[in-house]
């Protein structure tokens, strides 16, 4: 019996020395590591969100087949860095950011090429911002786990932008076609 007690005790002891643990790395970070895991955490859901909507609301087969890579790629990405984050003892968001929902629901009321048009100059924006973002936090995070992500996560970004470019400037074209023949 006293057996039993004695690992219990030191059971207890040991969780509570790993929770310990866990809030001490998670008070470790700096306040930009934690800001960058939060607003990445938050971004990834919102392109996971909008690359189904995408796939839903799309005329253009090009921009149902980018909302496919954005859904894909970007819920790979989410995956990691929740690895990440439970590892750092930060709780993430379980939403996308009130911006970031005012975006989706603006762009769920649209369909065909007004859906198409909205979400790839949505998608441009977001991208340069989302490279800018993940390019500092790739040179200027303090925690290696947090910087390795953003560094490996960066060519990914910096395709989709290259991509979400020019489907953009596909669905101009194909809009533009349309009206010149409708004419």
């Amino acid at each position: 019996m006293a057996s039993r007690k004695l690992i219990h005790t030191a059971s207890i002891a040991a969780l509570a020395f790993g929770l310990a643990q866990v809030a001490l790395a998670a008070s470790d970070l700096s306040r930009s590591d934690r800001k960058f895991v939060e607003e990445a955490a938050q971004g990834g859901m919102a392109e996971v969100e909008l690359g189904k909507l995408a796939q839903q609301h799309a005329a253009s087969e090009k921009v149902k087949q980018f909302g496919s890579k954005m859904a894909t790629d970007h819920q790979k990405a989410n995956e990691q860095l929740k690895k990440i984050a439970a590892s750092k003892g930060i709780n993430l968001p379980a939403d996308m950011s009130s911006s970031e929902r005012r975006e989706y629901d603006k762009l769920a009321k649209k369909t065909g090429a007004d859906f198409d048009r909205e979400y790839m100059k949505e998608m441009v924006s977001d991208h340069k911002k989302d490279v800018k973002d993940f390019e500092s936090a790739a040179k200027k995070a303090d925690d290696p786990d947090i910087k390795g992500f953003a560094s490996s996560t960066l060519p990914t970004l910096q395709q989709h932008l290259e991509m979400a470019q020019s489907t953009e400037a596909a669905t101009r074209t194909e809009g533009n076609a349309k009206t010149s023949s409708a004419r």
